[in-house]
């Protein structure tokens, strides 16, 4: 009984038709007959006539294999050829200045907080090129620019203004537009200025219009937008006070806004002012800015406050002066 149960076994392997039923003779002519088991067979009996398991799918992963082997082994005899290259790290920013601004640099303390006209006079005398350069105040808010509260933005008329010829447009009505041009407007324009716009023409630095005229500018907003000259409530640019506005555009008036970041980049005059001048732009813009600080805010609304010049050194102001 003992071989007859190995004898079936080994015909359950082959899937011969055989039972218990037949006698030991039969199963052995049985196995007799059947053909050898190998390993060609038994890749046919797991190929499906679809999907990944197909003939067509095994013989194109086959191809991909050996194509990445190939690949790999071009990319492995090109490295051992090749040298290894050596890749040395970048310098320091402060290695890679120029010689003048390193020699203004030195004349700074690095660690010393300067008085307001302290730090303008250095600011002035440290300022490496041969053009009057424009002096910047950069201010460190403690706000969050996400929050619309915190999106610190508004306008100062600086007492000594920027040093700019800036060129001012009015879009308004007829009465606001001869107003306009008797206060200094450079171009002042009701219909015919829409055309100006339609044709690509921009020439002026500052937009004021009137509330009632804002929604004819609706659609160009993307044109004046990116340029920073869409008219808006908040830097006195949409105003009925025609007059005035134009009379501050003209003196001096600037715009801030907080970055991302939450700084306040603004320029408050030229390297030619008197460091008088100087002194009394920066106090108009601090003081606007202070005046601005949101109900929400807790702590530290002034963080760090510094002075430059547009291509010189960073001047750190003391905020117990600020």
């Amino acid at each position: 009984m003992a071989k007859k149960a190995e004898l079936l076994e080994r015909a359950k392997e082959l899937n011969l038709g055989v039972s218990e039923k037949n006698t030991i003779a039969e199963i052995e002519a049985a196995l007799t007959q059947a053909p050898e088991k190998n390993d060609d067979a038994e890749v046919k009996t797991n190929i499906a006539k679809s999907g990944k398991r197909s003939a067509k799918a095994i013989k194109e992963a086959d191809e991909l294999e050996a194509k990445q082997e190939r690949k790999k082994q071009v990319a492995d005899d090109e490295s051992a050829e090749k040298p290894k290259q050596r890749h040395n790290p970048p310098k320091p920013v402060a290695e890679r200045r120029g010689k003048k601004f390193k020699a203004a640099a030195a004349l700074i303390d690095k660690n010393k907080e300067y008085l307001i006209k302290e730090a303008l006079e250095l600011a002035i005398k440290t300022n490496p090129t041969k053009f009057d350069a424009t002096v910047e105040l950069h201010i460190r808010l403690g706000v969050d620019p996400k929050h619309a509260d915190q999106n610190i933005r508004g306008m100062v008329v600086l007492p000594a203004g920027t040093g700019n010829t800036l060129r001012v447009a009015v879009f308004a009505g007829e009465d606001d537009v001869k107003k306009a041009k008797a206060a200094g407007a450079d171009i002042a324009a009701g219909e015919e200025f829409l055309q100006q716009l339609d044709k690509g023409v921009i020439d002026f630095d500052v937009l004021i219009s009137t509330p009632l005229m804002m929604a004819k500018l609706g659609k160009y907003a993307r044109v004046l937008g990116p340029k920073g000259l869409m008219p808006n409530p908040k830097s006195g640019t949409v105003t009925k006070e025609i007059v005035k506005a134009v009379e501050q555009a003209k003196a001096g008036r600037v715009e801030y806004r907080v970055d991302s970041t939450g700084i306040v980049h603004l320029g408050i005059g030229k390297t030619n002012f008197t460091v008088e001048d100087l002194v009394a732009n920066a106090q108009a813009v601090l003081t606007q800015i202070r005046s601005a600080k949101p109900a929400s805010v807790k702590g530290n609304y002034l963080q760090t406050v510094f002075v430059t010049t547009t291509m010189g050194p960073s001047i750190k102001l003391a905020l117990s002066e600020v």
